[in-house]
């Protein structure tokens, strides 16, 4: 028996988005892409989730079109690593949307448990998830970094589906 609905035959444009961005392991998969971190055994250290789970999210993931999958050599043998596809890159107002509404709602456990969004271009955090609040331009994964003091004391910028970022 599936473990929910399939609602990708929905006539609601938001029931059909959270048939695929409503599982919160994959929507925390496509963070760690976004910060560079596409390889299975990164992505299973820093979210902390058991192989079966991961390996089932980023296969949907794949299979909708949000992230596709790129060969790397690891200095012996060919390895895969998952990358997003401009679709997946499209998420990313839908993850700043969340980031910004937990940093405004929620209390936060610790000083380095803070996400902000920041665009990159101006160089100030934002409080919309598609529109720069400081200088009005649209956000993208190319001119948007996160800030999570728990990864980096620097703002870390995006990968993008042309764009590929480096493990953080």
């Amino acid at each position: 028996m599936p473990l929910r609905s399939d609602w990708s035959q929905r006539t609601c444009s938001i029931a059909r988005g959270l048939d695929i961005l409503g599982d919160p392991w994959s929507v925390l998969v496509l963070r760690e892409v976004f910060f560079g971190n596409g390889r299975f055994d990164a992505m299973k250290s820093r979210l902390e989730v058991a192989d079966s789970v991961l390996t089932k999210r980023l296969a949907g993931l794949v299979e909708s079109g949000l992230l596709e999958k790129k060969a790397y050599d690891d200095g012996g043998r060919t390895r895969q690593e998952y990358v997003l596809t401009p679709m997946g890159e499209d998420a990313l107002p839908v993850l700043n949307a969340v980031t910004i509404w937990a940093e405004k709602h929620l209390p936060a456990p610790s000083e380095q448990a803070h996400l902000y969004v920041i665009h990159s271009s101006c160089g100030n955090p934002t409080t919309s998830a598609d529109t720069c609040t400081e200088c009005g331009e649209r956000l993208t994964g190319a001119n948007t970094s996160w800030h999570s003091r728990s990864r980096s004391e620097q703002p870390i910028p995006l990968s993008t589906a042309s764009r590929r970022g480096t493990p953080a």
